[in-house]
């Protein structure tokens, strides 16, 4: 793939793999805990990450740690045995919330720290909360007994390699409802390259990975014989996809010129963060 690309884009690939190399559990050890009276712990973060400790009084927060370490112990069942006995080796020593991005708004979502051998050999673990898929209503409910394991199995299914911790649990919440979440590493070499940095040629190289990648993912869990079937010899539907691809950005466009009217005529309250520009 390298190959087709200029220098300057060989480059830009080699620097965002290696930056991604470098999104670990090591990384985030370094960047989210401090020592706090010779124990490690997670750095609060408010409002992004807030420790249990923070959160709850101290009957409600017990009962909260003690929900996590339920979870984090027993989610461990669902790895193949080899990981089973590499988690068996780490022990929880900090927990906190971390509040989740646009896609997840409004779920629960856990950082665990664990340590390994000593205190330099830690494991981070995020658990998120799996809810209903927006499918359910019109293609039915899941063929999967929790929402976690369906999400589980579906990324297992979908992609090449899936997170080595990778698994679920189901749990009675402190206030009384059930709940389904997923764990994974919080970390584990996650990169994107940035298409607006690119020129024409490596951004048609990356439509053409990312199609491949989609279409690998259909074929995995989907019937691939009709998927080929349907969609022929012919190029109807590569038009199909372009000309449903100009009118979404077509309505992005739209869609943020009212926002910024809404903005200048004081309908909607906007704050520029000055810190990450």
């Amino acid at each position: 793939v390298t190959g087709r690309l200029h220098k300057r884009g060989r480059k830009y690939v080699a620097k965002t793999l290696a930056k991604a190399r470098t999104r670990d559990n090591l990384q985030a050890f370094d960047k989210l805990t401090e020592m706090v009276d010779d124990e490690r712990r997670i750095i609060p973060q408010p409002p992004v990450i807030t420790r249990i400790d923070d959160l709850l009084p101290d009957v409600e927060r017990g009962e909260l740690e003690s929900m996590i370490r339920s979870m984090v112990g027993h989610y461990g069942q669902t790895l193949a045995t080899d990981r089973q006995h590499l988690l068996g080796q780490f022990t929880m020593v900090d927990m906190a919330r971390k509040v989740v991005g646009v896609g997840s708004v409004g779920t629960r979502c856990w950082i665990v720290l664990l340590l390994g051998r000593d205190g330099e050999d830690p494991l981070f673990l995020q658990a998120k909360e799996a809810g209903e898929s927006v499918l359910a209503p019109y293609a039915g409910a899941s063929r999967f007994p929790t929402q976690g394991e369906r999400v589980v199995a579906g990324q297992r299914l979908m992609q090449a390699t899936s997170d080595i911790f990778l698994g679920w649990e189901h749990i009675h919440a402190p206030d009384g409802v059930e709940r389904a979440f997923y764990v994974r590493q919080l970390r584990d070499w996650k990169g994107i390259v940035d298409p607006s940095l690119m020129i024409p040629r490596g951004l048609a190289l990356f439509g053409e990975l990312c199609g491949a990648t989609l279409a690998r993912a259909h074929a995995r869990s989907g019937d691939r014989i009709a998927i080929a079937a349907y969609l022929g010899g012919g190029d109807v539907f590569d038009k199909a996809l372009a000309r449903f691809a100009e009118l979404y950005a077509d309505q992005n466009e739209r869609d943020h010129q009212a926002l910024l009217d809404a903005v200048n005529t004081g309908r909607v309250t906007a704050q520029s963060d000055q810190s990450t520009a």
